[in-house]
């Protein structure tokens, strides 16, 4: 959205790994403990805002600047249905595809039917995408922050083991965004920190993926303590 609107902005890597994502500081302005997460310092009244949570971002970008969030009121109910359609079902699916398929593998026992069960999901998902775009070029009609919040998605489709020629319209979609400069700069950016489950040591899967209440208010009470001494 960022590269589409031509605003200029700093990246802050944040290495979960490592659990920067606890961190006091990151927390602040992302109290789940996620990516992605931005602060605008030009914000409501000329002032600061931290936003979390990617659909939220775009809605408050899309509205702050005018661009790719339409403001007639049918055109903008298209548009959210399909982000919140994103947010609640595409990300997340796609999501538990990539743990299983990239992380599972660095832990004991029989994944196969939890792996089977979000492939299948994500399976049925772009059988959805594919019939509404065969009526449309776009997801909600005109190209806009749905599509964006849909595509990084489905970019990981062959490590899915997704043969994406299977559906015509959302190939011909993928493509043409693909294509677009700006989605290709965006795509690049933290490129070089990408591993996908690659090397990671029992140390990092273990901050990544075995946090509970009690592990994060542990973190945070530890924090504090050092802040003190």
């Amino acid at each position: 959205m960022l590269e589409e609107c031509g605003i200029p902005y700093q990246i802050i890597p944040i290495n979960l790994g490592q659990g920067d994502q606890f961190e006091p500081e990151f927390l602040k302005i992302s109290p789940n403990n996620r990516m992605p997460a931005i602060v605008d310092h030009d914000g409501p009244n000329g002032e600061p805002i931290s936003i979390f949570e990617s659909g939220a971002i775009l809605m408050y970008l899309g509205e702050k600047l005018g661009k790719f969030f339409p403001q007639e009121p049918r055109e903008r109910i298209r548009v959210l249905e399909w982000l919140f359609w994103q947010v609640g079902g595409l990300g997340p699916m796609a999501g538990q595809v990539s743990h299983f398929v990239n992380y599972a593998g660095n832990f004991a026992g029989d994944h196969s039917y939890a792996e089977a069960r979000y492939k299948n999901e994500y399976d049925r998902l772009l059988g959805i995408m594919d019939n509404i775009l065969s009526e449309r070029r776009y997801l909600a009609g005109d190209y806009s922050i749905a599509d964006m919040a849909s595509f990084p998605w489905i970019t990981a489709y062959k490590r899915y083991g997704v043969d994406l020629n299977k559906f015509t319209h959302v190939r011909r979609w993928f493509d043409d965004l693909k294509n677009r400069p700006q989605v290709r700069a965006g795509m690049d950016v933290g490129k070089e920190n990408r591993s996908f489950g690659k090397g990671i040591t029992q140390e990092a899967l273990k901050t990544m993926f075995g946090q509970t209440a009690d592990s994060i208010k542990a973190h945070a009470n530890e924090k504090k303590n050092d802040q003190t001494k």
